[in-house]
């Protein structure tokens, strides 16, 4: 890896938590380009159903310096630079014109609270009246978990991350309700079908002691203990693809906690290699893509993309190349279903959602299989959600948790036995309640929104939780018998417009892994969704109106603001001036090489530069520079240094194979805050180099 000791000798020991091959791995994960077929290719439009949709696509991403990262917990984990943009991709579903619709969009951030989807909605409704509301929104995430975080408004979360961060929070919506008003203004006649593959290589089950409690049926449908289906919704326009939705369960977890430069993970990698590598397209052209992919999540809680069962360690023992290659693999999964074997939706968009008390549900006896009724259970977390998920990376060496030690360290259990309620430990069963979260107000959401959506034959039950695949084949099977339907015909997706940990099956939650730790409202759980589900089906089938019930109270900006990162006054390094190149590029490059250079700079949350860039690979072409590469891109990198009120930024460019010989250049661009708050732009150009 050309030059890497070098910056790493005299740079990267001042970057905590950051090791030489995190910051400046990318190298290594850029390689040969698999080969592919053709990304655009002919559909027949028989083999789909006529229907109104509109694509849109926004940028979200956070702050890029000083941010806890949202997934891991990790108080030390905090952003110092930018490698992939986050960004949202929304499509809008309708009869007709005039008809009601339904929005999807699917977001590349850790996870979406109520608080996000309660901000999406505002300004949805200022902008377009009741066109758009929480019956018919739903917001997924992909659940990287390298995004800048602190946007949740409960404390569970917020206080892992040091606090709110307002100017994530904003980011993230507003690259959200971007997307939906492209997708609004994108609304034309198309051809929508269901197509479904599989994918075996891109998971492996993290918990399989709790999986091989499940029933034989079960473990025999799911023979590999992941769920391999790749299931993609594909739009096309005159026989030409221009959208896919596709759902396939596995954690965006390739990157590790050690990781602090923001990443949209692999299922970030999938999108953006189908729309920006494969299909050529530039973010910041400006206009509706040709070509919006999204890839979305379904029942990956015990699914883990690390195939070696150890952080960052799949195909191989580099965090970086995992993700690429894993992205690859869900792309490629994807990409094989255009075309083939398409399912017509049929007709008809219905909409059903509830809002349901999960600290209170009276699951009936057809769901508990025991015969008799149940109730879920005030949220608490057990010491196996202490413990992490440790194949992914989750949980402090320092804390004596272990996954599926219940009762295993007496100390613990009987600090347990001392301040816990009996009543609560009795409602959580086999958990060892360490955090009783639900009896600290506010502390953690205790309202959730359920939506069941049919678009033509084809139905989305969307949660705010992450179900395992055996829970997620209970709620398609729930879901599927009530609406007669094949089991084929349904979809779960989880982490959509709340959060509400994990969900697992009884018989998983009794092994005590880290998912059944993490299943907050106890045993009964998953039951209670099934109830919900088929409550919500029945209504669905009988056509009859169902009450949603009410939100919570949104706690947005009650969690005091992070105090990390949220810059006053940015000067330049002394003797030089904003936009200096401080370290400039060598003459002569050759392919597969890394550029370095580094600029005076300004600090990076003044300005996140939505819809825009921080940097850019410029290529001469006779007596102009064209931008051939960003910060959206895979081959770049920016890292932030600074010191109290200096900034300096660290540009990176892996030159990527097939780059042309020529003369290029590295730009980086900012917006700086003066003494007395106000804004002012920042430019710097390195030298010209060639590559050769």
């Amino acid at each position: 890896m050309p030059m890497s000791h070098h910056v790493t000798d005299r740079h990267g020991a001042g970057h905590r938590g950051i090791r030489r091959r995190t910051v400046l791995g990318g190298a290594a994960a850029l390689g040969s380009v698999v080969a592919l077929h053709s990304v655009l290719p002919a559909v027949a439009p028989a083999q789909a159903t006529r229907m109104y949709v509109g694509r849109g696509i926004g940028d979200m991403t956070g702050e890029s310096l000083g941010a806890g990262m949202n997934g891991y917990a990790d108080t030390e984990q905090h952003s110092v630079g930018l490698h992939l943009r986050q960004r949202a991709r929304a499509f809008v579903f309708a009869d007709s014109p005039s008809s009601p619709r339904f929005v999807h969009v699917t977001a590349e951030i850790g996870l979406i609270f109520q608080s996000i989807q309660q901000e999406v909605l505002r300004r949805l409704s200022a902008e377009f009246g009741d066109t758009y509301h929480e019956g018919n929104v739903v917001i997924t995430a992909t659940h990287t978990h390298a995004a800048p975080g602190g946007t949740s408004g409960h404390p569970m979360v917020d206080l892992s991350m040091l606090g709110f961060r307002p100017v994530t929070f904003d980011a993230n919506c507003a690259g959200i309700v971007d997307a939906v008003r492209m997708a609004h203004h994108d609304l034309a006649p198309s051809s929508v079908g269901v197509t479904t593959g599989h994918l075996y290589d891109a998971g492996v089950n993290r918990s399989r002691g709790s999986f091989d409690r499940d029933t034989a049926d079960e473990r025999a449908h799911f023979p590999t203990g992941i769920d391999p289906r790749s299931q993609s919704l594909q739009i096309t326009r005159g026989e030409r693809l221009v959208g896919v939705i596709n759902w396939f369960a596995s954690h965006a977890t390739s990157m590790t906690a050690a990781n602090a430069l923001s990443s949209s993970d692999n299922k970030g990698y999938a999108a953006w290699y189908w729309e920006r590598e494969a299909a050529g397209q530039d973010y910041l052209a400006g206009g509706t893509p040709a070509l919006v992919t999204a890839f979305a999540q379904t029942n990956p809680g015990d699914v883990s993309p690390n195939l070696d069962l150890e952080p960052g360690r799949g195909p191989t023992p580099d965090e970086w190349l995992n993700t690429r290659i894993n992205g690859e693999r869900q792309f490629a999964a994807a990409r094989d279903q255009v075309g083939r074997n398409v399912r017509p939706l049929g007709g008809g968009i219905d909409v059903r959602h509830r809002w349901v008390d999960m600290s209170a549900v009276d699951v009936r006896p057809e769901f508990t299989g025991d015969g008799r009724t149940h109730r879920t259970a005030v949220a608490a977390l057990g010491a196996a959600f202490a413990a992490g998920s440790q194949e992914d990376g989750g949980g402090a060496e320092e804390l004596p948790f272990n996954e599926g030690d219940r009762g295993g360290n007496p100390e613990v259990r009987a600090i347990s036995e001392l301040v816990i309620p009996a009543w609560l430990r009795e409602a959580h069963g086999a958990k060892d309640v360490l955090l009783p979260v639900g009896l600290v107000p506010h502390a953690i959401q205790r309202v959730y929104p359920f939506h069941l959506v049919r678009l033509g034959g084809h139905y989305l039950f969307s949660l705010g939780f992450e179900p395992t695949v055996v829970a997620g084949l209970r709620l398609r099977r729930t879901l599927a018998a009530e609406l007669a339907v094949p089991e084929d015909h349904v979809t779960v997706q989880g982490y959509s417009n709340a959060y509400g940990h994990y969900v697992t099956t009884p018989e998983e939650y009794s092994a005590q892994n880290y998912e059944g730790g993490a299943t907050a409202f106890g045993p009964w759980t998953l039951p209670a969704i099934q109830q919900v589900a088929a409550d919500l089906a029945r209504s669905m089938r009988a056509g009859t109106p169902l009450d949603p019930g009410t939100s919570e109270r949104d706690l947005t900006g009650q969690i005091p603001v992070s105090p990390l990162g949220n810059p006053l006054v940015d000067t330049p390094a002394p003797l030089r001036n904003f936009g200096d190149v401080l370290d400039p590029p060598l003459a002569e490059y050759r392919v597969g090489q890394r550029v370095l250079v580094r600029f005076c700079g300004t600090h990076p949350n003044s300005d996140l530069r939505r819809g825009d860039t921080y940097l850019a690979i410029e290529r001469r072409e006779g007596d102009r520079w064209v931008r051939v590469h960003d910060d959206g891109d895979w081959s770049t990198m920016i890292v932030f240094e600074g010191l109290l009120t200096v900034t300096n930024a660290l540009v990176t460019w892996d030159i990527p194979p097939g780059t042309p010989a020529g003369a290029y250049r590295v730009v980086y661009t900012a917006s700086g805050r003066g003494i007395d708050g106000r804004p002012f732009p920042v430019r710097g150009e390195s030298p010209a180099f060639d590559v050769r």
